[in-house]
């Protein structure tokens, strides 16, 4: 099969980035976690102690930012200018932080330059919001996964119980947090979470991630 870039794009705990590194790991090809990126964005603006809604601080703050990716057991690591933060990117005050991190346009326009550098030169797995609409926009496959708010919410919970993260958050505030999260990654101006005309759209709701990759498979069959 030819070299593909496969674009992953839906709503927070949608299963996308679990789903994405499977497909890459057994396409053996690059997995790009957009969403690590724009969370790394984040903690750095705290690390600061930058308010995450002050814009133009944050914008002034991106020439000190430096995000790299390498391969982990059992997941891929993240550094944030040299420190391994993995775990740090997925704490609660990240994820309350991140949409409006994601949504100023000197943030999106780095970050989208470096997901289409590490794009032009390999066969792609990236998932994100945004990535069939904007940053790969002639990704030859194009998925959009989707899920109930219940049962993404019930995702999350389950994984920060088990990771032993954010454990005093209750399922209702997670809940909460997802439906706000998805209003404002629909609603920003500047690339909002928006299904591509041409992405063929899986809910993933009552499906096992297994069940999730196989169909994800048949679809990126067809294009191959």
């Amino acid at each position: 099969m030819k070299s593909m870039q496969i674009a992953i794009d839906g709503p927070a705990s949608a299963g996308k980035s679990t789903v994405a590194k499977i497909l890459a790991n057994d396409l053996d090809y690059v997995y790009v976690d957009t969403g690590a990126m724009y969370r790394a964005v984040t903690l750095a603006a705290l690390k600061a102690e930058i308010d995450p809604n002050d814009e133009q601080a944050v914008d002034a703050l991106l020439p000190q930012v430096e995000i790299d990716f390498k391969p982990g057991t059992p997941v891929q690591l993240v550094f944030l200018n040299g420190q391994e933060v993995t775990e740090a990117i997925r704490s609660d005050e990240v994820a309350r932080n991140v949409s409006a991190v994601a949504s100023y346009a000197a943030v999106r326009t780095a970050m989208t330059d470096l997901q289409r550098k590490i794009a032009d030169n390999n066969g792609v797995v990236m998932d994100g919001r945004d990535i069939g609409t904007t940053v790969l926009p002639q990704a030859e496959v194009k998925i959009f996964l989707i899920a109930s708010v219940k049962e993404r919410a019930e995702r999350r919970y389950k994984e920060n119980q088990a990771k032993g993260i954010d454990t005093t958050t209750t399922l209702a505030e997670l809940t909460e947090a997802i439906e706000h999260r998805d209003y404002l990654d629909s609603h920003r101006e500047i690339s909002p979470l928006k299904k591509a005309d041409d992405a063929v759209e899986l809910d993933t709701t009552g499906l096992s991630i297994d069940e999730v990759v196989e169909r994800a498979k048949s679809i990126i069959a067809e294009r191959a």
